[in-house]
């Protein structure tokens, strides 16, 4: 079976488009389901969406996240106020069980900007959670969902899969209109290893031909995406490591890390005056950050 036909994108118009987030509706023969919840701040734009798909919030009674980024899973608790199971990873749990210090964290780093941006975050009853462990099957109504545990981005990371459909998550990185790919890279989590082992798992499940990116939607090229993005992830971990082992400032990081994503992306038919837009998508500094971390851990392991 096709299951795209069952696969409703919405769109949550994230601050007016400056970074695509995408919630998934998902019509089962007992009522929808959603796949990510986006962040809390635009909750409101995702109801619309729901009622544009014919439906109402209240309809919703399952949730299922791929891992509890604001961007991803920030608004899990509205709907579990509404009644609804979130499901999550087991290394997720925790953070969206009691999310005092994810929020704290969040604070530090957004600042005066975190309601804007992303709202507010509240526990989630143990009563309205499920731990999913890899590979566990979902039964709801006549849909099979199975989770797929993807780590490398984030350890709390699942895909889900719906017969020929994986709903990726950040495992499959960015892509905007099937434009280039972009590899998102934000502290504190990033393994490349690990990443790349997650991305050989998802292409070796059988009977899937199409992806669903939070960030971008619908992906059918899926083999050329996932190697190019491998490239990509190792292109700019490889960039950052003379920066890393020769403990470069941030500061000074910034301008040559952004001249190589940018010439990529040129190379990848962006013109000059979309740039903004991806640095929106996939901020430099976060990689920066982030790819810093990577060699950081790794530097310890070898200790």
């Amino acid at each position: 079976m096709n299951y795209n036909t069952k696969v409703h994108p919405i769109n949550l118009d994230f601050h007016g488009k400056v970074f695509e987030i995408f919630t998934f509706l998902v019509e089962t023969s007992i009522g929808p389901i959603i796949i990510e919840t986006g962040p809390h701040s635009s909750f409101e734009n995702l109801v619309k969406g729901i009622e544009k798909c014919g439906y109402q919030k209240e309809d919703i009674k399952h949730v299922f996240l791929t891992h509890v980024h604001l961007d991803h899973g920030g608004g899990a608790w509205c709907w579990a106020e509404l009644g609804a199971k979130i499901y999550v990873h087991p290394e997720g749990y925790r953070h969206i069980h009691n999310p005092e210090k994810l929020l704290a964290s969040a604070k530090r780093i957004y600042g005066d900007m975190m309601d804007w941006l992303w709202g507010t975050l509240k526990p989630i009853p143990a009563t309205h959670l499920q731990i999913v462990e890899d590979n566990e099957i979902i039964q709801i109504g006549d849909c099979e969902f199975k989770s797929i545990h993807s780590p490398g981005h984030a350890k709390h990371h699942t895909a889900w899969q719906l017969g020929n459909v994986l709903f990726t998550g950040d495992v499959a990185g960015v892509r905007i209109e099937n434009g280039p790919i972009l590899p998102p890279c934000p502290p504190p989590d990033i393994d490349i290893e690990m990443w790349e082992a997650s991305i050989n798992k998802c292409l070796e499940i059988k009977g899937v031909d199409t992806y669903y990116l939070t960030h971008g939607s619908k992906v059918e090229d899926i083999h050329y995406h996932m190697e190019k993005l491998k490239a990509l992830l190792w292109a700019q971990a490889n960039f950052i490591k003379p920066y890393f082992d020769s403990q470069t400032s941030i500061n000074e990081i910034f301008k040559p890390f952004q001249k190589f994503i940018q010439e990529d992306l040129i190379t990848q038919g962006v013109s000059e005056q979309d740039l903004p837009r991806y640095e929106n998508a996939n901020p430099t500094s976060s990689n920066i950050y982030g790819l810093m971390r990577y060699w950081k851990v790794k530097s310890e392991l070898v200790k």
